[in-house]
């Protein structure tokens, strides 16, 4: 009763069997030949491991494909060859149907490109001639990847230095930047980033999360999205000096996950636990895991485990409607 006060009632949507029609959204996946996109895309979304994106062809033209996430949004993933015969014609004759009705632009730069200067041309030209043209209100996010490839104590004022040039040649439209590589956490923080601010009504979501974990006195709990394990939302409510840990559990996971798939063997829930605190992960609904954080030693895992258990009604219907 008292979890019922907390959340409320949910109606559902009775469109699509009791599910509301997905929100689908476009999005480009852009840069130069062997920038790592197709890489970047089949670790995130095709459950590669870094090592085997190695086998992987370069992109002919243009690959679409589309991939649910959370069951309530469909990404309409563009993921365009790099090679300058494609870009150009991207630019040309491909313009108005490549860049109308963009959600979201990924361009992606090597870092270690041996000619800087073109990388920067194409993606002026992708700007100026495609999204400020045909989609002014796309989201860009510019990825400086195979940071891996620098040595640890340049990379930083290296990234700063792209990033300052990248806003300066966006001007007037806004972008975020990230460094990545696809051989560590930083792949799964910028994809997060990027796939939270895509989420219907993520904002309610976070919500209830802060529900939940006041009500448990959890230190934090963490969704996440079940295929790409993914940072969904989250909610902190004691401080924590590593910002990038939700990235490496994701990155960490995922590889077990992956591991347990390889031995035929389904993976639903794991316990870690030591004098500080415990940590519970497990299958939350349909399309999300849950991730719970106790630092209280007074608290059983039978507890958390029955607290978990009885809020999963109050969330699936996040599988189900747009609407919470």
């Amino acid at each position: 009763l008292f979890l019922y006060n907390l959340f409320g009632s949910s109606g559902i949507n009775a469109e699509y069997g009791g599910r509301a029609r997905p929100d689908k959204k476009k999005v480009l996946l852009m840069g130069r030949s062997e920038a790592g996109k197709t890489s970047m895309r089949s670790i995130i979304f095709a459950n590669y491991i870094a090592r085997d994106t190695r086998r992987l062809g370069a992109t002919m033209d243009v690959e679409q494909s589309n991939v649910r996430f959370l069951n309530n949004l469909v990404l309409n993933l563009w993921d365009c060859g790099g090679q300058d015969a494609f870009m150009e014609t991207f630019f040309t004759s491909q313009k108005d149907v490549l860049f109308s009705n963009v959600e979201v632009l990924i361009f992606v730069f090597d870092v270690q490109s041996s000619d800087v200067q073109k990388d920067i041309e194409k993606y002026q030209s992708c700007i100026e001639t495609g999204i400020m043209k045909y989609s002014p209100d796309a989201m860009i996010f510019c990825l400086v990847h195979k940071m891996d490839l620098i040595p640890k104590a340049q990379r930083d004022m290296l990234f700063s230095k792209r990033k300052e040039e990248l806003e300066h040649l966006s001007k007037p439209l806004k972008i975020s930047c990230y460094a990545t590589s696809i051989w560590d956490e930083t792949l799964y923080n910028a994809w997060s980033k990027i796939m939270s601010l895509l989420i219907p009504n993520v904002g309610q979501l976070k919500e209830k999360l802060k529900k939940f974990a006041d009500h448990i006195n959890a230190d934090e709990v963490l969704l996440f999205e079940k295929a790409t394990f993914l940072v969904v939302a989250h909610h902190m409510r004691k401080e924590h000096n590593d910002g990038n840990r939700f990235e490496k559990i994701s990155n960490i996971i995922k590889q077990f996950k992956l591991s347990c798939n390889k031995m035929q063997s389904f993976f639903r829930s794991i316990e870690v636990r030591n004098s500080s605190f415990a940590a519970y992960i497990e299958l939350f609904t349909a399309n999300m895991y849950i991730m719970v954080v106790m630092s209280d030693p007074q608290v059983c895992s039978a507890a958390v485990q029955l607290n978990i258990n009885n809020a999963k009604r109050y969330f699936k219907d996040t599988d189900q409607s747009g609407t919470m």
